[in-house]
């Protein structure tokens, strides 16, 4: 299946390297190779392979070359004076594309020394607007049981999907965790992961959590920051700007696979919606420029909403997830109208949409049609 980013990581290879991170298993690879195809004279080079790693050190690649594809370069010492290096000598022809796991974006954030010479581009797992953006239309209950990681969504198997989510999982943990920490006690990381899985949409108490385990809230802090780090969660925390009674300051915590939430299937549905809003902001980032993020709203006598999008600092709309109420809450026009910025109800399974408010307009919304017009 064509992958949205493609045409645009094209277009920014012809004047700037381009990173491309993600989530393990999300494609990355798939996607270079099948950007390679675009070039008379690509060139795949992954540094995990020693004939490749030799090639690489010695610059061996033919002056033909019109695409060199680094992956897991960041592996290789003082991988960003190396890049640097090559893109600053290089021929007008050649191209560069860098990829490779989470530990690559980690490290592309420290120094600056590949300043204003780079793109990045972060891959995601499939969406509903980015199914539609292809040809293909959304199907929100496979998207929710399975998640939108290529291979489990694509598989006819269940069993397939449900062997994948393992090895994905036990591979995270025992794999991938040791490339940030030197993490002994896998039994208290995993059983932090297990009660994170239960506790989406709710905001998460570090404190809580450290007590149900036995350890340390700064421990558990510590699991959620590599669990970040990986594209396992992501975190979203609470939008202050001029609400000043939203104090409350717990993130909220969701899941990249949608498929490892445990919850009823309102939770399920809000995850769903989460994800396609956070592949938003990283959308407006990577390919416009713009400031953009994801938060929620949770004063602290109890009024909240449950997603706030943020562009430049400034709320865009405030979000509610609806499984199939179309009744507007008292909550939710209390903050439209008292700060002045639209609503939008996003319900699953909805009749008819409308337009609703008080003061400022509150739309109710069909979830497949809307996020259809999602990244």
């Amino acid at each position: 299946m064509v992958r949205k980013r493609k045409s645009q990581i094209l277009k920014d290879l012809n004047s700037k390297i381009v990173f491309l991170t993600g989530p393990r298993q999300v494609g990355k690879t798939w996607l270079a190779k099948e950007i390679a195809k675009e070039f008379s004279n690509p060139v795949y080079l992954n540094y995990d392979s020693s004939g490749d790693r030799k090639i690489i050190e010695k610059e061996a690649w033919l002056n033909s070359t019109d695409l060199l594809i680094f992956d897991e370069i960041h592996k290789m010492p003082n991988w960003k004076t190396f890049i640097k290096g090559v893109f600053d000598t290089k021929p007008e022809k050649l191209k560069i594309l860098v990829t490779g796991s989470a530990r690559l974006e980690y490290f592309r954030q420290t120094g600056d020394s590949l300043s204003g010479r780079f793109f990045k581009h972060r891959l995601f797992p499939f969406s509903p607007g980015e199914l539609a953006s292809v040809g293909t239309e959304p199907d929100l209950d496979r998207l929710i049981n399975r998640g939108g990681f290529p291979e489990p969504f694509l598989s006819d198997d269940e069993n397939f999907a449900q062997r994948w989510r393992k090895q994905y999982v036990d591979g995270l943990i025992r794999e991938d965790v040791l490339d940030f920490e030197q993490i002994t006690d896998f039994k208290s990381l995993r059983l932090c992961l297990e009660l994170l899985r239960s506790r989406v949409g709710s905001p998460v108490s570090y404190s809580s959590i450290a007590g149900d385990i036995g350890i340390a809230p700064n421990t558990v802090k510590k699991y959620i920051q590599i669990f970040e780090e990986l594209y396992i969660v992501f975190r979203i925390t609470p939008y202050v700007g001029n609400i000043a009674r939203s104090l409350l300051k717990e993130p909220k915590i969701y899941f990249f696979d949608t498929a490892l939430v445990n919850g009823d299937d309102g939770v399920k549905y809000e995850n769903l919606a989460a994800l396609a809003l956070f592949k938003e902001a990283a959308a407006q980032e990577d390919l416009k420029g713009v400031s953009a993020a994801l938060h929620y709203i949770r004063t602290k006598d109890g009024k909240e909403v449950d997603f706030c999008f943020v562009c430049d600092g400034k709320a865009q709309f405030f979000l509610e997830t609806k499984l199939s109420d179309s009744n507007i809450s008292k909550n939710f026009y209390y903050f439209c109208d008292q700060y002045k910025v639209p609503g939008i109800q996003l319900v699953k399974n909805l009749k008819r949409e409308r337009q609703d408010g008080l003061v400022t307009p509150i739309e109710v919304r069909s979830a497949e049609t809307w996020l259809k017009g999602l990244e």
